[in-house]
């Protein structure tokens, strides 16, 4: 089983679609929310040098943004 981060915000419709995508395909993460704990917003800038969510980290891989394709070819979905 992957070992799955979604660093997001309470308002981005793009970290919900993503963490839907999971849920549907039933892989566990960890939510990372940067709003409420602002600490990890240099982490997800550091992981992606990116200040926008949501990344997606899957085992060390990082995807920027909601990617269907990376996500399924990262977690091996068909």
């Amino acid at each position: 089983m992957a070992n799955v981060l979604v660093y997001s915000t309470s308002t981005c419709p793009w970290c919900h679609k993503a963490m839907d995508f999971l849920k549907e395909h039933n892989v566990k993460f960890t939510e990372v929310n940067v709003q409420e704990h602002p600490e990890k917003a240099n982490e997800v800038v550091e992981k992606s040098g990116q200040m926008g969510v949501p990344v997606i980290d899957v085992d060390g891989k990082i995807i920027v943004g909601f990617n269907e394709k990376a996500l399924k070819q990262a977690l091996n979905i068909k």
